[in-house]
């Protein structure tokens, strides 16, 4: 998942060709924020049966899991989260038996503990969704694209699944699935899964995901969408109005797989798919397997921003192949694909690109410390979300500084080295669940292997088990953005005109933005709008530090672009930061009240939540 994009029981080291597979039995570790008992009766694949209503919005059907009652005991615990679960049967002849709902805990639902035998090999579970799933969007037809159909998504990192489908709620549970989708019959089904590329006569769809994915990345999209394909593997999906724009606009998709691949590894998921959803989409991204979720916001139409993809499609790697146990390991999902993301971006876009890349990402590292307090426990790489919402655990940290740990690790031991190992890392970890104390393990073992020099010149323990920044992260420096920091220091004398024949990318527009006089007046936001239209004209990563600027500044001009910007998107990341502006002054918070007012219905849910923290 790209900003706001996740138990171990077997690793298998390839040594040599010519000696035999060892396998390392891991015991399933406990996950607080799940109710299920995964080392009594753990879940193996999922039948999904189930039909989309848009008149009454839920989801109703029958999830047939097959288990593993290891225990041999008489019960196994799932979790659910604002379900109707209707009735319980167990194996293929639907014997009924007796379940019970658990105590209510805020964010995680209830246990739903149902009645098993010792031989008990497939429980059924009938249910319905409820208006009260935080996973599920559903939209009206104007508030898609093409305002003719509805639409409905699903968004379940990091403990939502559970309330579109009855699960073991865990990133460390790992399974297996078939679906059988059926849908009004002018739409089209799509799922984290082997996916149609083109609609049926019947509305009915079936999906098959043979790979072992955890919970957070079950997925659907039911809506009246297009399929194009980029290249042999590679395709995208979005409404009729939006679908030849989304091509071009990820043209270099197949390009940057292939780049991935070089680096890291073969691609092991098959097809890699986009879907580009309706504005109210909450993320950047959301890495489900073949298919990434997408917001609108990154079809800026000069394939500038489109770094995005380089994100989503690392957790290929690091989050879908090799996925954090807990949520307390969520930095093993975004700084690996954070690195993996710049790495896929230096070898599609180029030296320079990267650079200036690696110096904004240091910027948000460094204003997340500034607004967290560098002694904060939460800037450990290694958090600790027991009794929290697990979203509320994940920030900037886990990215940037996690990106930053990588990158260091990499300055030490050499690029060439640093590959290899981590290539080896996924291969060895392909398809597992593992916590941070199994990769410092890993990385003892195969990179350190007892230089004391070399681990001292890291400092693992520093990086992830300590707050703030150690004192070896890397500096990075961009030749581009120097140039730029040289026409900050003598544009007040020489003038704008002519800038934005110089100051031409959105990294390079953003670092101008970002780096203005503190003193800046309205005249002279006047002008630099005129030279550059970043008040109309801009992407959306652009407009978005531009508007910070204005409500600083109290650029009035731009309040109506603020306001229909505010309104129109719900991702939550973009948005924030301009609220958290807005509220600064009394006459700013009363206008952002009236905003989100009038925004918070297309919002999504977990966009309200974070907006209704700084609102209130």
């Amino acid at each position: 998942m790209k900003k706001i994009g996740l138990l171990l029981i077997s690793v298998i080291l390839a040594t040599s060709c010519q000696k035999k597979e060892t396998v390392i039995e891991h015991k399933i570790v406990n996950d607080a924020h799940s109710f299920s008992k995964p080392n009594e009766a753990v879940v193996k694949h999922l039948d999904l049966d189930i039909k989309v209503d848009f008149d009454s919005q839920t989801i109703s059907g029958k999830a047939s899991w097959t288990i593993d009652n290891t225990s041999k005991g008489n019960k196994i615990v799932f979790d659910e989260n604002a379900l109707n679960i209707s009735k319980v049967t167990l194996g293929d002849d639907e014997k009924e038996t007796k379940f019970e709902l658990g105590k209510q805990v805020e964010f995680h639902g209830k246990p739903l503990k149902i009645s098993i035998e010792p031989t008990t090999t497939k429980v059924n579970i009938y249910y319905n969704t409820t208006k009260e799933g935080v996973a599920l969007q559903w939209l009206k037809p104007e508030q898609t694209a093409d305002k003719k159909y509805p639409f409905v998504f699903s968004q379940g990192e990091s403990v939502w699944s559970r309330t579109w489908i009855p699960c073991q709620d865990s990133p460390g549970i790992r399974f297996t699935y078939n679906a059988k989708v059926t849908v009004p019959k002018d739409l089209m089904a799509l799922m984290s899964a082997e996916n149609p590329q083109k609609k049926n006569d019947t509305g009915i769809y079936a999906f098959k995901q043979e790979k072992a994915i955890p919970s957070y990345l079950m997925a659907i999209a039911v809506g009246d969408v297009e399929f194009k394909p980029i290249d042999k593997r590679t395709g995208v999906y979005a409404e009729h109005s939006v679908i030849d724009k989304a091509k071009w606009e990820f043209a270099e998709l197949g390009k940057m797989v292939n780049a991935a691949e070089k680096l890291f590894g073969p691609y092991q998921w098959g097809r890699y798919d986009v879907i580009v959803l309706p504005p109210s989409f909450p993320f950047g991204g959301m890495e489900n397997p073949n298919l990434t979720f997408l917001t609108p916001t990154v079809l800026a139409g000069d394939r500038s921003l489109t770094s995005l993809l380089a994100h989503e499609l690392g957790h290929s790697w690091s989050g879908n192949l090799v996925t954090n146990a807990t949520w307390d390991d969520i930095w093993l999902n975004e700084g690996f694909t954070t690195y993996v993301e710049h790495r896929i971006g230096e070898e599609v876009f180029g030296v320079n690109e990267a650079k200036m890349q690696d110096v904004l990402s240091r910027k948000v590292l460094e204003n997340t410390l500034t607004e967290m307090g560098k002694d904060s426990p939460d800037t450990k790489l290694k958090v600790n979300s027991t009794g929290k919402n697990p979203d509320d655990a994940l920030s900037d940290i886990a990215y940037e500084k996690g990106y930053a740990f990588l990158q260091t690790i990499e300055a030490a031991v050499g690029r060439e080295k640093f590959d290899k190992f981590l290539t080896n890392y996924y291969k060895d970890h392909a398809f597992q669940s593992i916590t941070t104390e199994d990769f410092v393990d890993y990385y003892n073992k195969n990179l350190i292997k007892g230089d004391k020099a070399l681990a001292d010149k890291i400092k693992l323990e520093d990086w992830i088990y300590k707050s703030g920044i150690p004192s070896n992260i890397i500096v990075p420096v961009s030749e581009d953005f120097n140039s730029i920091d040289k026409i900050q220091k003598t544009w007040r004398k020489t003038g704008v005109k002519g800038l934005s024949q110089k100051i031409k990318s959105t990294n390079e527009k953003v670092h101008f933005i970002d780096y203005l006089p503190k003193d800046l007046t309205v005249e002279e936001m006047t002008s630099i709008d005129k030279e550059f239209n970043f008040t109309n004209g801009g992407n959306f990563v652009v407009r978005r530090q531009w508007f910070i600027i204005a409500i600083q500044h109290q650029y009035k001009f731009a309040y109506p672009a603020i306001e229909k910007y505010l309104t129109t998107y719900s991702r939550t990341y973009s948005l924030t930061p301009l609220y958290k502006e807005m509220i600064k002054t009394p006459e700013g918070k009363i206008w952002a009240k009236q905003i989100y007012a009038k925004a918070k219905s297309g919002y999504h849910a977990t966009t309200i939540e974070a907006l209704n923290g700084i609102l209130k």
